[in-house]
């Protein structure tokens, strides 16, 4: 696709599509929530929605690592954040249902932050901490039956070249409910949306699933070295991945 085709399609089909579909379908999951379905419009209309626009804006997606996803079983889902477009990845190709943590800004974006709050998704605000871990706090007893939660510690999107150290809320709240963390590797999804720009080009994604780290013997003290394994993983080699996953940290 050459430059002047990929502009007239961002502009005139991409763009107009993304928020024809937005439109579309978070109404209808605005009102499955006031029906009481806000969990079944986030099983499906996200969904669908996520993967409508991921086709429209050209992503050949691959999964990696399915087989490390246990069925029914909880997760604090974590992964590493580089472009806008790793939300229509994760939504619309992990096959687990869960709540993500979002910062209160894009409460105020319109339809998708409405709808967001519908489906019941957690939104903190990242100035106030004390704040923030009610937030997600508050949502932990949802965290049953293969219900997860998914954090981007960075706590934002890194643009190309950076890398923004991981905060520990997600590996905090891992020990406490003593549930396994499972990271994530999102590649591609920069070179086809970087951050802070609409320069779109279609191209290959991959969400690389890695083997869930267990919690179940580690205590409030040793939320430093889960977050520093999770990352570990989360960035580094196949090689490193695995000589990150020390003993006392392995599933």
């Amino acid at each position: 696709m050459t430059n002047v085709t990929r502009t007239f399609y961002k502009w005139l089909i991409a763009i107009p599509c993304f928020g024809l579909s937005t439109l579309t379908f978070g109404a209808g999951i605005i009102v499955l929530a006031l029906l009481g379905y806000g969990d079944l419009g986030s099983r499906t209309l996200a969904v669908a929605w996520a993967r409508f626009n991921s086709r429209i804006l050209g992503m050949t997606v691959s999964i990696e690592g399915l087989k490390h996803l246990r069925p029914n079983q909880s997760y604090v889902i974590t992964a590493n954040h580089i472009s806008a477009l790793d939300i229509l990845l994760i939504y619309g190709y992990l096959p687990t249902e869960l709540k993500w943590v979002m910062k209160k800004e894009l409460r105020r974006v319109p339809i998708i932050g409405a709808a967001c709050h519908a489906m019941g998704h957690i939104i903190i605000d990242r100035s106030n901490s004390t704040s923030a871990v009610e937030s997600i706090q508050h949502a932990a007893h949802k965290l049953i039956n293969g219900m997860c939660i998914l954090f981007f510690p960075e706590g934002t999107r890194t643009k190309p070249g950076e890398v923004a150290p991981f905060k520990k809320g997600a590996f905090r709240l891992a020990i406490d409910l003593s549930l396994p963390v499972l990271p994530m590797t999102i590649e591609g999804t920069e070179r086809l949306l970087p951050t802070e720009t609409l320069d779109w080009r279609p191209g290959a994604v991959t969400l690389r699933i890695h083997p869930e780290i267990s919690t179940l013997e580690l205590g409030s003290n040793q939320v430093d070295t889960l977050c520093n394994q999770v990352e570990a993983v989360t960035r580094g080699t196949p090689r490193q991945r695995t000589a990150a996953l020390t003993p006392e940290l392995q599933a």
